[in-house]
């Protein structure tokens, strides 16, 4: 089959995995309601939004968080983390997008860059924590496992829409495409790959966290950076739809990633040659600011 059908979503093909049998499976990419329809990518996409949230906000408190100062949170950061995604996907392909206007907002039918989601979403981060004076490196370490929820599940929705797979192969992994009336093409399920890492990199940080491994604030976030970048530049480097900076032919993403990695990984480890002390770890902080209040309070109500 030619490369460019390759690279191109292809909704009505079936799907097949030789390494489960030869299991086969069709499934629609959209529903109907009222005449309505509505994308399995998109509902994918919110899914993994509201079980990060729900993960998050229970698990907020561990690193000095209110559920409140969360859930306030995420009222900025979801649209403008979409929005985000989406202006870095059009912006990488701009000359497409100049002559198709039309298409910039359709969302449903794919195009999220997460990098994209990723930059849009430090920047509130940083701003609604400067304004509720909150350590902005605990909530990133909150937020990273949150993220982490949403990409694992929303690498699904590329698996509804036929997309974000990689190039031909025959290794034992491998997943099929049939057209109708074509020829099946094997490639690799890139957003399998993702997905499982991630879902490593996820049990990891609930781990380290549970366990209290957490030397400093901000540590986990470093963990995801290092993590995903790792991953995600071997995995970009099997793709067929990439975007690319110009015509150099360097992967945006994977030219990202690899970057993302390298810094990360340089500082987790010039702070994990230096000493932390628990107390300074926001939530230990908060803890100590509360009994402090509270031993106020007790010793004025004794005075009046």
């Amino acid at each position: 089959m030619p490369l460019f059908l390759v690279q191109t979503i292809q909704r009505d093909s079936v799907i097949s995995f030789p390494m489960l049998g030869g299991l086969e499976l069709n499934p629609p990419a959209f529903f109907t309601v009222f005449g309505f329809r509505i994308y399995f990518y998109g509902v994918l996409i919110a899914l993994g939004f509201v079980l990060a949230m729900l993960y998050c906000s229970r698990h907020a408190p561990r690193l000095g968080i209110k559920p409140d100062d969360f859930f306030d949170l995420m009222l900025w950061l979801i649209p403008i983390v979409i929005v985000g995604a989406r202006a870095y996907y059009v912006l990488f392909r701009l000359d497409y997008y100049l002559a198709n206007p039309g298409e910039i907002l359709a969302v449903r039918d794919g195009g999220l860059a997460i990098y994209g989601g990723v930059i849009a979403g430090v920047l509130v981060i940083w701003l609604v924590c400067r304004h509720k004076k909150i350590s902005l490196p605990a909530m990133m370490d909150l937020a990273v496992q949150g993220l982490l929820i949403g990409q694992i599940i929303g690498r699904w929705g590329n698996f509804m829409n036929r997309e974000a797979f990689g190039a031909e192969t025959e290794i034992f992994c491998r997943m099929g495409l049939t057209p109708p009336g074509g020829e099946t093409v094997y490639v690799h399920p890139t957003f399998l790959y993702e997905s499982l890492w991630n879902l490593a990199g996820l049990i990891f940080l609930i781990v380290f966290v549970h366990r209290g491994k957490r030397k400093y604030d901000g540590q986990c976030a470093l963990i995801y950076f290092f993590w995903y970048g790792l991953g995600r530049a071997w995995i970009e480097g099997l793709r067929t739809d990439s975007l690319y900076i110009g015509n150099t032919g360097l992967r945006v993403s994977q030219l990202l990633s690899i970057v993302l990695c390298l810094l990360a990984l340089a500082a987790l480890i010039i702070l994990g040659r230096r000493p932390h002390d628990a107390a300074k770890l926001f939530v230990n902080r908060n803890l100590q600011k509360n009994e402090e209040d509270k031993t106020e309070g007790e010793s004025e109500h004794g005075q009046l």
